[in-house]
């Protein structure tokens, strides 16, 4: 546990370049950029790298101090938490099963409310990533209303945080904000999410062709792309994003900013999307 702290207390205090530096240590022949857009299926932002961290503590079983430890930290809003694992034989086979000590979004949650700095009450407006890249296509997901994530569960897992009526505000990494809109339903798997089309209703990934959307994925449940429909009340193309000094950003899927960054920049965002309040039905 006092490892986990110390590298955590390290990690917190690094910038963009030094993160580069350890990097190309490891790896002298590769390009940060280029592995990170293959990996994770879109561009390093490096207004938001490193915004914010998770410790894991990876283990197949656990004392109850170090339980009583990361119970008191991760419930006064340190990002913390355990995973366990577990292997079995079925034959010559070997299974590894897995399972979480706390609830993974809450996780998500205090590793964007520890980077937000001075914290104050949340507002009630939701900030989304909306990775654009050659996995996904934000001009299909204004044309036929959804967001989505997907690739792991650390990705998709937090879809779920969002409810039907609740108000989003989308970035696109690497651009900026690029709407904002009402959720419309709760967040369904790839091979179940069906769009409306001239045709009547069809399955996502038959529709879709801009992005992959993690197709290879499709019969995983952990991988697969998930999406959740949206109702928008006002978007810009990508070449229009709001992309301003002292805007919010950060790397997680979805989030619940508390903070006065957060609520300067749904300030400024209001005023460029002049539809934010209207309704969603």
């Amino acid at each position: 546990m006092a490892q986990a702290l110390d590298y955590a207390s390290f990690v917190s205090s690094l910038k963009s370049e030094d993160l580069a530096t350890i990097y190309s240590a490891f790896a002298p022949d590769k390009d940060l950029a280029t592995d990170f857009r293959s990996r994770f299926g879109t561009d390093l932002d490096e207004d938001t790298l490193n915004g914010s961290h998770q410790i894991v503590v990876v283990a197949a079983e656990l004392d109850d101090s170090t339980e009583r430890i990361v119970a008191y930290l991760g419930d006064r809003g340190i990002p913390i938490n355990v995973l366990f694992f577990q292997v079995f034989a079925d034959g010559d086979a070997r299974l590894l099963s897995r399972a979480w000590l706390r609830d993974t979004v809450e996780t998500q949650a205090n590793a964007v409310t520890a980077a937000s700095g001075t914290s104050e009450h949340w507002n009630g407006e939701y900030y989304v990533n909306f990775g654009q890249s050659n996995t996904r296509a934000w001009s299909e997901a204004v044309e036929y209303g959804f967001v989505s994530a997907g690739g792991g569960s650390w990705y998709s897992g937090a879809l779920k945080r969002l409810s039907p009526g609740d108000r989003i505000w989308v970035k696109a990494p690497s651009y900026g904000f690029v709407g904002v809109g009402r959720v419309m339903g709760t967040a369904a798997r790839a091979n179940d999410f069906l769009l409306p089309t001239a045709a009547g209703d069809r399955p996502a990934l038959e529709v879709l062709k801009a992005g992959t959307y993690h197709r290879e994925y499709a019969d995983d449940p952990e991988k697969s792309e998930y999406f959740i429909p949206v109702k928008w009340l006002g978007t810009v193309p990508l070449e229009k994003a709001v992309n301003e000094v002292g805007l919010f950003g950060n790397q997680n899927t979805v989030a619940q900013p508390a903070s006065p960054k957060w609520r300067h920049t749904i300030e400024r965002l209001k005023q460029v999307f002049s539809h934010w309040d209207a309704p969603a039905s």
